[in-house]
């Protein structure tokens, strides 16, 4: 099942605070970026993020976003302003993104 469109509109809302966000579609889901790096996505109308120790600080239920895939963590909070410091908490923890040729 592909997530709808309304729901990404609806975390994106979440991560107003988080400078730099952009989506980006890939088969029917939302991959989620800030400044650049991957830090999560929408799969299935869930919010899931990597599993890095500032997002552990606040998150603690894991999910697969599908068959196969590495464990993330489920996002529960709508707090805003938790949701921005645990983003920008990851974001040192997060590879650089690559580079294209």
């Amino acid at each position: 099942m592909a997530s709808t469109r309304e729901y990404v509109e609806y975390v994106l809302d979440l991560l107003v605070d988080v400078p730099e966000v952009t989506t980006r579609k890939m088969m029917g889901e939302y991959l989620l970026y800030a400044s650049g790096k991957l830090f999560g996505g929408v799969y299935d109308d869930r919010f899931l993020v990597k599993d890095t120790s500032a997002s552990r600080a606040v998150l603690s239920t894991y999910d697969l976003p599908y068959d196969g895939a590495s464990r993330m963590l489920l996002v529960d909070v709508e707090n805003r302003e938790t949701l921005a410091d645990m983003v920008e908490g990851m974001l040192p923890e997060l590879p650089e993104p690559k580079k294209r040729r």
